[in-house]
């Protein structure tokens, strides 16, 4: 069983890219569905499937008998709608070893655009309990995503790779705050009502930010909004009012195409006397025009803009990147052995279950000629005898996953199993004999 990885980010493609690959939650959770463990829509290649979807990202991870990234490319392009041609350049694949040291790093916030930004754990858990919530999901790929969220709390609990400015949206609400010369008297617009949007609302309050409308088109979301944050709630189809006044938009919506258009905005800038208003687009699909940027007294910013503004922040980060990486590869060691177990799993549980039912059958026969038992003394021989199955295992079991890690679970299978006389009769039949003396009587 091979774990594969396909997928496109803000390493090998631009947000005009990623954009069109964007994935709705119903969509995604359609996706996931519709594909899972093994259904005939996948060609029964893929067994297991789980689908990462941020701004930055569109990651698609899966099991399969082959080593082959078509079947998971193809489903790619099914569920995404575009054309392979229009993002085969940007992809990028990986297989074992390589897509688990990935996932990690995602959910370490090492292949952030924002080095060590915290949103992507709770993504990248949020993914997993996605797919298995709708059954897409199997043992292989979640051990793989608990070990990478795993992995990102270490990460975060052992260095110091998320000190300072945590989000994009901090780092957004600063550059606008630097362009305006400060944010207490501003009027900053927010659209959306999601989690970028409440993050944005949070950095604009820390930055001093009194006076903050929330527009979205679902009214009682965005009044909700507004009130934990003391702001106040319009209807998106005030949205324009709203701009006329407004020195600062950040934008965040789901929306499948842009909201604010060029036309709309040149027709606002001549009722505003030459006033500058900053944009900040951090949706993807982005939710601004590009042509935005160019009418006179407009700052727009996409997350590719801001994603270079950053850059300059984080050498203190840098530094923490070698502790975070040590930490990844001790977790992906740790996957990498309960991965190659795998193989002599079964074979590990039917040597218990052997052990198991020969300890009950053997204990039954010493309770039975033992009538005047109390049941604490009862009790005192079950844990007795289950302790000690448990100690005369423990060095056979380690010798398997041992032998698997290495590559020689076959010999080692075939060692086992003669030795503990697995393919002989089933223990639990009366007329089974077990060698417990020189002459096999008992």
């Amino acid at each position: 069983m091979h774990i594969l990885c396909i997928g496109v980010n803000h390493r090998t493609a631009s947000v005009s890219v990623r954009e069109n690959l964007s994935l709705g939650e119903e969509t995604l959770r359609a996706a996931l569905a519709r594909y899972r463990c093994g259904r005939e829509d996948s060609g029964g290649i893929l067994s297991e499937l789980t689908i990462l979807s941020t701004c930055n990202r569109m990651e698609f991870y899966s099991t399969s008998g082959s080593r082959d990234h078509e079947a998971l490319t193809f489903l790619l392009k099914k569920v995404s709608g575009v054309s392979l041609e229009a993002f085969e350049q940007h992809l990028f694949q990986l297989e074992g070893q390589e897509a688990a040291r990935h996932l990690f790093r995602v959910a370490a916030g090492l292949d952030s655009q924002l080095l060590g930004e915290p949103q992507i754990l709770g993504q990248v858990a949020e993914a997993h309990m996605t797919a298995l919530r709708l059954g897409a999901t199997g043992p292989v790929l979640s051990r793989l995503f608990q070990t990478a969220v795993h992995a990102g709390k270490r990460v975060r609990n052992e260095s110091a790779i998320s000190s300072g400015p945590s989000t994009m949206c901090s780092i957004a609400v600063k550059l606008a705050s630097d362009v305006l010369g400060g944010l207490a008297q501003a009027k900053v617009v927010v659209i959306g009502a999601g989690e970028m949007a409440e993050l944005a609302v949070r950095a604009l309050r820390m930055r001093g930010a009194q006076r903050i409308t929330v527009i979205n088109r679902t009214v009682s979301r965005g009044q909700e909004l507004a009130q934990r944050w003391g702001a106040v709630a319009r209807p998106f189809e005030a949205i324009l009012d709203e701009l006329c006044d407004a020195d600062m938009v950040i934008s965040s919506t789901s929306a499948p195409h842009t909201i604010l258009h060029y036309e709309s905005l040149e027709k606002i800038l001549r009722e505003r006397e030459g006033r500058q208003l900053v944009v900040l687009d951090i949706a993807v699909p982005r939710d601004v025009d590009e042509e935005v940027g160019e009418l006179p007294g407009v700052h727009l910013y996409n997350l590719d803009d801001l994603a270079r503004q950053a850059g300059q922040l984080f050498e203190n980060r840098m530094r923490e990147v070698p502790r975070a990486e040590a930490v990844i590869e001790e977790e992906l060691e740790s996957f990498s052995f309960w991965l190659d177990t795998l193989t002599v799993t079964p074979l590990i549980r039917e040597l218990h279950q052997q052990a198991e039912n020969i300890r009950r059958q053997e204990m039954n026969r010493t309770l039975r000629r033992m009538p005047g038992l109390g049941e604490a003394e009862r009790q005192r021989i079950d844990a007795l005898t289950r302790a000690l199955v448990k100690k005369l295992l423990h060095f056979p079991t380690v010798y398997l996953k041992e032998q698997a890690r290495y590559g020689e679970e076959v010999s080692g299978a075939l060692l086992t199993r003669k030795l503990f006389g697995l393919d002989e009769r089933n223990p639990d039949d009366k007329n089974h004999q077990y060698m417990d003396g020189p002459n096999g009587t008992n």
